[in-house]
């Protein structure tokens, strides 16, 4: 179904637009904008279903490179210790991640028109190029990660398989062509391949089940020991990555729900299941990154694996299989497919709804691409993969860095009545998001200033 453009009603029909500066205008992505029909009676069920989706979108970003490398660290130096901290980010993703869907939803706009409108026009720019910093920081973690990927499956050079990460544009283009719903339908693919890669590694490892289930309940271990604290900070501090947040409150405006409050109501209700199953998804996938680290590395004394390419070769002696290491391999490709997507989708959003610049999508992947193709490629070429390794936790800090001017205005708009009207977010929700964003964004500093005197 062609994408079903904002008309005049919608915009007037957008609750206390008087809370803006500026009235909403453009839809968000307008070429996909209200393109998935919701039933408009029936049963609860196949409404529930038209929004099934969008939240696996966003789960993509809480398992990039950066995470995998936290918790195969974590795993390995502290078994299952870590596994409470896994799920404490995880139910502070879900919480950011339900106020993306009741800004979408409650105002009409994606969180790029939201500072658009809601700040002074000189304020748009330096905001539009911290967004575009964070995603191509995200678009050179992904690159490397997809060239580790090839590299551990196929045995290509990391020099060329980042250079060949450039045809993954062709994907996009082609899922685009397709439909929205067929771009959804490739990603949960890929995230229920890489659930069964690691299921099936996990049961190789066969870890302590008992243990495993301990370490989901929190510890003053954590706090005695600086190390561990570290870790933990670091898995707490990658949870919530910038593009995400513009990105969800833009594809969340996919779907054709209506315009009444009641409709919106109801919306808003299934886009949060939506999203909280899919990052409960994340977390088990997390979970088990962590898990395996643990019951591969960490019971045999590996305490001390932080790559991913070590992680991998290690995994045939300790667990006995030739497969293993395939399955870690195939897993992170996925990662790296599912990843391209995604960082598309949001580029679009935070250029169309900061600037309203639209470019074709080709031509908008092709730029951002080729920009974080360059660093890639040049330290692969000149340092090889040891400095590949430092380059991927340098786009952890440029994202930590933007982090705060997504976070924060996320917060404050969801909490103004003036913006939302009867959408605007509970003050028990606020005030947990209060406490998540200062949490996040603390944690965040903190790795920065390390990585700047370390």
């Amino acid at each position: 179904m062609e994408a079903r453009l904002r008309t005049q009603s919608d915009i007037t029909e957008t609750p206390a637009d008087g809370g803006w500066r500026r009235p909403a205008k453009d839809p968000s992505l307008a070429d996909v904008f209200r393109s998935v029909r919701v039933p408009g009676q029936g049963n609860s069920w196949r409404r529930l279903a038209a929004f099934f989706g969008p939240g696996y979108m966003v789960a993509v970003g809480y398992m990039d490179p950066g995470n995998w490398a936290t918790s195969i660290a974590g795993g390995s130096k502290f078994g299952y210790a870590l596994l409470f901290v896994a799920l404490l980010s995880n139910i502070m993703a879900i919480v950011l991640q339900s106020l993306c869907a009741r800004l979408a939803i409650g105002s009409g706009r994606d969180l790029a028109q939201a500072c658009r409108d809601a700040y002074p026009q000189w304020a748009a720019f330096p905001l539009w190029l911290f967004a575009e910093i964070a995603i191509i920081a995200t678009d050179v973690a992904e690159v490397i990660g997809t060239a580790i990927g090839l590299n551990l499956l196929f045995g290509i050079p990391l020099e060329i398989g980042v250079l060949l990460t450039a045809l993954d544009v062709f994907i996009v283009l082609l899922l685009q062509k397709l439909g929205f719903r067929y771009l959804e339908a490739f990603i949960i693919t890929m995230l229920g391949v890489i659930a069964v890669c690691f299921a099936v590694q996990i049961a190789m490892a066969d870890p302590e089940w008992g243990a495993v289930i301990r370490g989901f309940a929190p510890t003053t271990e954590i706090l005695k020991n600086p190390e561990m604290l570290y870790l933990a900070l670091g898995i707490i501090g990658a949870t919530v990555m910038p593009h995400n947040l513009y990105l969800h409150s833009a594809i969340v405006q996919t779907r054709d729900y209506g315009t009444s409050t009641q409709q919106k109501r109801e919306a808003l209700k299934f886009a949060t299941i939506d999203s909280t199953a899919a990052l409960s998804l994340a977390l088990l996938i997390n979970a088990s990154i962590l898990i395996l680290a643990a019951a591969a590395f960490h019971t045999a004394g590996k305490t001390e694996v932080v790559e991913l390419g070590e992680a991998q070769s290690l995994l045939h002696p300790l667990l006995g299989s030739a497969i293993a290491p395939t399955l870690f391999g195939i897993a992170l490709l996925c990662c790296g497919l599912n990843s391209t997507v995604t960082a598309t989708l949001a580029g679009q959003t935070v250029m169309e709804g900061f600037l309203h610049i639209r470019l074709a999508p080709w031509l908008r992947r092709l730029i951002t691409r080729s920009v974080a193709l360059l660093p890639a490629a040049g330290v692969t070429l000149l340092y090889g993969e040891a400095e590949t390794g430092k380059l991927l936790i340098l786009t952890q800090v440029v994202l930590s860095l933007q982090l705060p001017f997504a976070v924060v205005p996320l917060v404050q708009f969801t909490a103004s009545r003036g913006k939302l009207g009867e959408l605007v977010a509970p003050r028990w929700l606020t005030a947990m998001a209060v406490v998540i964003a200062v949490t996040i964004v603390a944690l965040n500093a903190k790795l920065v200033y390390d990585y700047i005197v370390g």
